[in-house]
């Protein structure tokens, strides 16, 4: 009721206001007797709130007299407040052809100029900005809005000269199978597409989850991702992490919900999902929450609302996990990302370095445009616009790109007359829509090396290049022990596992040549005497005992396992390879296995836990018959005592 009231004087104070001024106009009347009594007619019926009988009345004036612009521009306002779009959009274009520009139609000309622009009209629109800031005040309520839309468009006539080569084609019928899919996500490994999808576009069609799984090369048929999911309100807008086990959601209007829409969560073990669970206070508000993008290892969270401490009508927000307090307040992820527009529909690309979201408070296309930025160190960079076809007049949302940025895919309006209104698109990515990093992906399965039954487990990736920095951390799969994380190409890795019970396992992962899959499957030893580990992040000067400022990652995970088994008795065991003198070697193994030690004590670890010793030579991992295999051999051992 409050709406219609507001339109009602908006409506009023607009033909009040302006009628002196249109009859003191040279141009745009008429001498038609019966069409200037219907005008007059159509003016007392929207001072009595009749609008209907009012557009009759204007239209009565248009017939009789068809040059008569005030009866084109009067129907026009009315089908603009009443949100008639288009039939606004052709009488306006219709009147100012018979109409003498003036600055008492002003306002009529950026809103007839909004139109075109939304329209892609961008020629007609420029026309009516210009116009308009001829003849209007200059320190008029548009101006700003119209010198910033003519920035838009001389971008996008730029974008349109200067088009960016991509050739996006629709997934099969089998995936497209909808009336509207969207919202496309893919596992790391690019063998799972979960979507959000609806069997038509009215407020009644049910929106749900969908997911479609890769085989031979093909995507199969998309069932419902989960009945615990899946319910009669609607789910949808939803992200996964790279491994496929953490799935966060939006959905509105439930029992335990805070606002309108809130994002959910929910866990995979084995082929089971967990109840859906409301984020809880510190990520969802009152306001509108949505949109949200896991990061590879499901432990950074981004997301769109319109809460208030924004920049603008929507924002991207950010919430971290924290092991002993589980998801941390979501904090506004600011500029440059945020404007005082609409900021929407956020992806982490899997390397968590670029950042693709959609925009409508930069220079642009028109509506939302996608944008892409990318981070140096902890800052994020100016957002780019990813440039014409891709972005239109028209609303574009929701891009993916794979990890190693060789395809993408989003959501596309069908030509009418198709069944789909809505489809899925995949493309091939060019240069200059790719991420930051070329990323891939490690996996394997975690098990008891006693028992050889699959373990749940925690695996840390740490960059090797920035001490202490944790990139991912993932659980392996209870049920079935396995795990996925992301690397990304030209980084080198310290990897950990970590089970209750089970020797620290430690790996090292060099991406710096290719980022192709690798698999890794770990067998974790009890913590049984004679248990062994190799410390494979360890790193000394040649020839000498110093160790390099990158051990200090693997130095600390084992100072962090030893002080939570305090009970243990272990020796660190040094080897080397055959190159040089047999007593040389001996006496380099135990100085290096010392150093160790030193430096666990150094920490606080009792002098009384360890043993440290020296094998030379003489006992061998592999082969020294090549630089691969000599490499093993330079290694430094954790044993159970």
């Amino acid at each position: 009721m409050q709406l219609l009231q507001r339109l009602v004087v908006l409506v009023v104070l607009f033909f009040v206001g302006v009628a002196e001024s249109y009859a003191q106009q040279p141009s745009g009347g008429t001498t038609n007797k019966r069409a200037e009594k219907s005008f007059q007619e159509g003016i007392q019926a929207v001072q009595g709130r009749n609008f209907p009988k009012a557009l009759g009345h204007f239209n009565e004036a248009i017939e009789r007299d068809t040059a008569f612009g005030d009866a084109y521009i009067r129907a026009a306002s009315l089908y603009r407040i009443t949100q008639q779009q288009d039939k606004a959009y052709q009488y306006y274009k219709r009147g100012f052809a018979k109409i003498e520009p003036t600055a008492a139609l002003s306002t009529e000309y950026i809103a007839f100029a909004d139109m075109a622009f939304e329209r892609g009209q961008y020629n007609e629109a420029a026309t009516y900005y210009q116009l308009y800031l001829k003849l209007a005040n200059k320190n008029s309520r548009y101006s700003a809005r119209a010198q910033q839309q003519l920035t838009n468009l001389q971008f996008a006539q730029k974008a349109i000269a200067n088009p960016v080569a991509f050739n996006p084609k629709p997934l099969s019928d089998k995936v497209n199978r909808f009336a509207l899919q969207y919202s496309p996500v893919l596992t790391a490994d690019q063998k799972a597409l979960l979507f959000t999808s609806r069997n038509g576009s009215g407020p009644t069609h049910d929106e749900n989850l969908y997911l479609s799984v890769l085989q031979d090369g093909q995507w199969q048929t998309p069932a419902s991702v989960s009945d615990a999911i899946n319910t009669p309100l609607n789910e949808g807008a939803a992200s996964m992490s790279g491994d496929g086990r953490i799935l966060v959601f939006t959905s509105c209007n439930r029992q335990d919900s805070f606002g309108s829409c809130d994002l959910y969560i929910s866990y995979r073990i084995g082929d089971n999902w967990s109840k859906p669970r409301n984020m809880g206070k510190n990520v969802n508000t009152t306001a509108w929450d949505s949109q949200p993008s896991l990061s590879a290892d499901g432990r950074t969270l981004y997301f769109s609302s319109n809460r208030h401490g924004g920049q603008g009508a929507e924002d991207i927000w950010v919430t971290r996990y924290q092991d002993d307090k589980g998801w941390g307040a979501a904090e506004n992820v600011g500029k440059p990302i945020n404007t005082p527009g609409r900021d929407t529909s956020p992806f982490l690309h899997a390397s968590g370095n670029t950042l693709y979201y959609a925009t409508d408070g930069l220079a642009g296309m028109g509506g939302l445009d996608l944008f892409m930025t990318v981070r140096q160190g902890a800052k994020w960079q100016a957002p780019q616009n990813m440039g014409y076809p891709l972005n239109t007049h028209l609303d574009e949302t929701s891009i993916f790109i794979n990890p190693d940025n060789t395809l993408g895919y989003y959501s596309s309006q069908q030509p009418q007359g198709s069944k789909v209104e809505v489809a899925l698109v995949q493309f091939e990515v060019p240069d200059v829509w790719k991420g930051k990093s070329i990323s891939s992906y490690a996996q394997g399965k975690i098990f008891s090396a006693k028992t050889k039954e699959p373990l749940a487990a925690q695996i840390q990736v740490y960059d090797l290049d920035s001490v202490g920095v944790v990139t991912q951390q993932v659980n392996s799969d209870a049920s079935t022990g396995e795990y996925t994380i992301v690397v990304n190409k030209g980084q080198r890795y310290a990897l950990y596992v970590t089970s209750p019970g089970h020797v620290l396992e430690s790996r090292h992962i060099s991406a710096a040549a290719t980022a192709k899959p690798l698999a890794l499957d770990f067998y974790l030893q009890p913590l049984n005497k004679g248990a062994k580990a190799v410390l494979s992040n360890l790193f000394f000067d040649t020839g000498k005992a110093t160790l390099s400022p990158e051990s200090r990652t693997e130095l600390d995970k084992l100072f962090q396992f030893l002080k939570a088994n305090p009970s243990l008795k272990v020796e660190i065991a040094g080897h080397t390879d055959n190159v040089g003198q047999a007593a040389a070697n001996q006496k380099l193994s135990e100085a290096r296995a010392k150093a160790v030690v030193n430096y666990l004590v150094s920490k606080g670890a009792p002098a009384s836990m360890f043993q440290a010793k020296g094998y030379g030579q003489t006992q061998p991992a592999a082969p020294n018959d090549s630089e691969e295999n000599r490499q093993l051999n330079r290694r430094i051992e954790l044993r159970l005592l």
